[in-house]
């Protein structure tokens, strides 16, 4: 069963925020899934709706088709962003996720991914010993590689550390750091996951000691600030990880790689040359949205001599999401294929050359659909960018 503190908060919720719902449909205009399926069942109003038949004893109780389709949301945010009532519709979905986990209704394949994170401490499945297997390729080691005491902690994260295609996000920033004269330290083996997956899959409690870890493999070199290039593992620091640890201030600065880099450009530790290209940027839900970080990486682009940016119609707080949360890429990868191959459409009808994410996930997704959809559109993370632009 759900913990006491989970069931509590899901009564509490359903009460508070699921009865407010007045069943507008304007979720449905913005959430991503329904408006590839148009089925009302993939909506998040069909989904808050289900909550409360339940609560009030109008369904028997919860199913596997039930939690299923909890399980095929990006949980992106964007119904809560959009509810005129200011329904939280992304915290009854989070919650739900929790109660359904409990019940043992967690779907075969994410209580496997699970396993393997608690098991690997990585999504991966892989040797957490070799999460620094992307710096093996640069011209120099990175002079964070090793170093015991830092000013700056870089939490590269599961998909930078070990999916080959976006070796290049932490490759830049290293080599950004290098010459910016940043002192800063890798922790290898010592990250673990940051435990978002676990989260998204209902499983706090099971994420709970990989976050102490991490804080405390962080505490251990003295460092003052966390700098992370994943938007979810920055969301998850930054908003969770004080809560679960009980902690207020875990006297630590989190910041994302955007916020960072846009600082450091704007203080004139590097230069920059010019470069004709035309970009679109693509906010990455977790980082934008939810996050609350969309204008340093428009900071940064603006900072790069003759780049210019041409935005799509849904930016910033209302972004579409690229098809690579909520975990559906291991439950339920159709739908985020058709979200991702709606989002690059809208990057090429604006004229973009490049779309610039600031995600590791994101460009993952988004590089497939480009090809998939058989578009002349790059799709490069901000690290590369600004990394291009100082070469």
């Amino acid at each position: 069963m759900a913990s006491d503190v989970v069931a509590e908060e899901f009564t509490r919720t359903v009460e508070e925020e699921a009865l407010h719902c007045v069943r507008c449909g304007l979720c449905l205009a913005v959430c991503p899934g329904y408006r590839e399926s148009l089925d009302e069942s993939d909506s998040p109003r069909a989904r808050v709706a289900l909550v409360r038949a339940v609560k009030e004893g109008l369904l028997e109780e919860p199913t596997e088709g039930f939690s299923n389709s909890f399980f095929r949301c990006l949980l992106c945010g964007a119904c809560t962003f959009a509810c005129p009532s200011g329904v939280a519709v992304d915290r009854i979905l989070e919650l739900t996720r929790g109660e359904m986990a409990g019940l043992s209704l967690l779907p075969p394949a994410l209580a496997e991914l699970d396993d393997r994170i608690a098991e690997y401490r990585n999504v991966s499945a892989e040797d957490n010993d070799g999460r620094l297997v992307w710096a093996d390729n640069l011209p120099e080691p990175p002079t964070g590689l090793g170093k015991e005491k830092a000013e700056i902690a870089y939490f590269v994260g599961c998909v930078g550390s070990f999916f080959p295609r976006t070796y290049k996000v932490p490759q830049s920033l290293v080599q950004v750091f290098d010459r910016a004269g940043a002192d800063y330290s890798l922790l290898g083996g010592a990250e673990w996951c940051c435990g978002y997956p676990l989260f998204l899959n209902g499983e706090l409690d099971r994420a709970r000691d990989m976050i102490k870890h991490n804080v405390e493999a962080v505490r251990a070199m003295g460092a003052k600030k966390v700098v992370t290039t994943c938007p979810s593992c920055f969301l998850f620091w930054k908003h969770t990880y004080p809560t679960v640890m009980g902690e207020e201030d875990l006297g630590l600065e989190v910041q994302h790689a955007t916020e960072f880099l846009a600082d450091l450009l704007e203080a004139g530790r590097v230069k920059l040359r010019e470069m004709d290209e035309t970009v679109t940027y693509h906010d990455p839900c977790d980082l934008g949205r939810k996050g609350g970080v969309t204008e340093a990486p428009r900071r940064i682009l603006a900072q790069i001599p003759g780049l210019r940016l041409v935005e799509m119609a849904e930016n910033r707080d209302s972004s579409h999401c690229c098809g690579g949360g909520g975990n559906l890429e291991t439950f339920a990868p159709d739908v985020g294929q058709a979200v991702a191959r709606s989002r690059i459409r809208q990057a090429a009808d604006v004229g973009a050359t490049t779309l610039v994410s600031a995600c590791q996930q994101c460009e993952r997704t988004l590089a497939n659909a480009a090809r998939a959809e058989k578009l002349r559109i790059r799709v490069k993370d901000i690290t590369e960018l600004v990394l291009e632009a100082m070469e």
